[in-house]
C-alpha cells in the first residue's frame, strides 16, 4: 500500500546518469564510492541506453527515471563529475532534517578545469523532498533537467541554500579526441531540437571543440579562488594526481600558464561563495 511504501522509505538516496563511462573517461567507479557514502540505500543509475545521436528532450526522460526509480525522503541528482567532500556528508543529513518541510535545497557548484583552481560557477537545487513532494519534475532550465514544482524552478529564491559545495570536475580527465566528438554529438543533439547551433559551434568535431575551448577559455579566467590537492574530496584525490599531459585537467590544454586571471571578480565570486 501506499502508507507501507512511505513508512519504509530510507532517508536519503542518490542517482545518476551514467553512458560508456570508460569510453568517455568519466571518473565513474569514484563518483559511486562518493555517492554510496552519501546514501542509505543503492545508488541508482540511469542513461545506460543513452543513444549516440539523440535530441534534448532525452535530459527530461533520463533524469525524471531516475528520481522515479528512487524510493526515498530524500534524493539527490548527481552527474557523474560532482562530488560531495566527505566531511560534508554528514553536513547535508543535518540540513535535510532541518528543511524537511521544503521541496529542496540548493547547493554552490565547486567548478574545476584544473585541480588547483575554481569558481563559483551556480547554484543548484540537487537536494530533493520525494516524500512530500512527489510531483516534483525534472524538466525546467535550458537543458530540461532542473527540478521544478507546479511548473516552477526551485532556485535559492526559493528554497534553502546551504553551504556545502558540489565539486565539479568538467571534463578534467577527458582528451582532446573525446571532447570533441562528445561536443559535436552534443551541438547535433542541440540543433535537432532547436534548429540552430548556438554557441555550440557546428556538428563537425574540431567546430564544436573550438567553440567549446572559446567558453573555458573566459570561464577560466573567472577561476580565481585556489585549492590544494589534498584538500578535494577523498573519493578523486588520487585520480587528480594520476591526470595525464594528454587529459584537460592537466593544464587546461594550456590554459593554465597562459591565462590572465581576473582578480576583479573576486568580490561578486565571494558573494556567491558565501551569500
Amino acid at each position: 500500500s501506499l502508507f507501507n511504501y512511505y513508512l519504509f522509505m530510507t532517508f536519503i538516496s542518490v542517482f545518476t546518469t551514467m553512458t560508456n563511462p570508460d569510453e568517455r573517461n568519466d571518473p565513474w567507479q569514484e563518483a559511486l564510492d562518493c555517492y554510496n557514502k552519501i546514501s542509505d540505500n543503492n545508488v541508482v543509475t540511469v542513461g545506460e541506453d543513452w543513444p549516440l545521436e539523440f535530441d534534448w528532450g532525452i535530459f527530461n526522460k533520463v533524469y525524471q527515471r531516475g528520481f522515479d526509480k528512487c524510493d526515498s525522503k530524500w534524493v539527490m541528482r548527481m552527474d557523474l563529475d560532482y562530488f560531495i567532500h566527505e566531511d560534508d556528508i554528514e553536513k547535508i543529513k543535518f540540513y535535510l532534517k532541518k528543511y524537511n518541510d521544503e521541496p529542496g535545497i540548493v547547493l554552490p557548484q565547486y567548478q574545476f578545469f584544473t585541480h588547483d583552481r575554481y569558481q563559483i560557477k551556480t547554484k543548484l537545487c540537487l537536494l530533493l523532498n520525494k516524500e512530500r513532494f512527489p510531483d516534483i519534475k525534472l524538466n525546467g532550465g535550458t537543458d530540461k533537467m532542473l527540478a521544478t514544482l507546479d511548473g516552477k524552478l526551485l532556485t535559492y529564491n526559493n528554497v534553502p541554500q546551504i553551504r556545502v559545495p558540489i565539486w565539479q570536475y568538467d571534463s578534467m580527465f577527458r582528451t582532446k579526441e573525446i571532447i570533441k566528438n562528445d561536443r559535436a554529438r552534443f551541438a547535433r543533439a542541440w540543433f535537432r531540437t532547436f534548429n540552430h547551433y548556438g554557441d555550440r559551434g557546428g556538428d563537425k568535431p574540431d567546430e564544436a571543440f573550438d567553440a567549446w575551448f572559446l567558453m573555458i577559455q573566459e570561464r577560466y579566467k573567472k577561476h580565481v579562488f585556489k585549492m590544494d590537492i589534498d584538500k578535494h574530496p577523498v573519493f578523486i584525490k588520487n585520480k587528480l594526481k594520476k591526470v595525464s599531459s594528454d587529459q584537460f585537467g592537466y593544464d587546461a590544454f594550456g590554459l593554465k600558464n597562459n591565462t590572465k586571471f581576473e582578480y576583479f571578480n573576486l568580490f561578486s565570486e565571494l558573494k556567491k561563495k558565501y551569500f
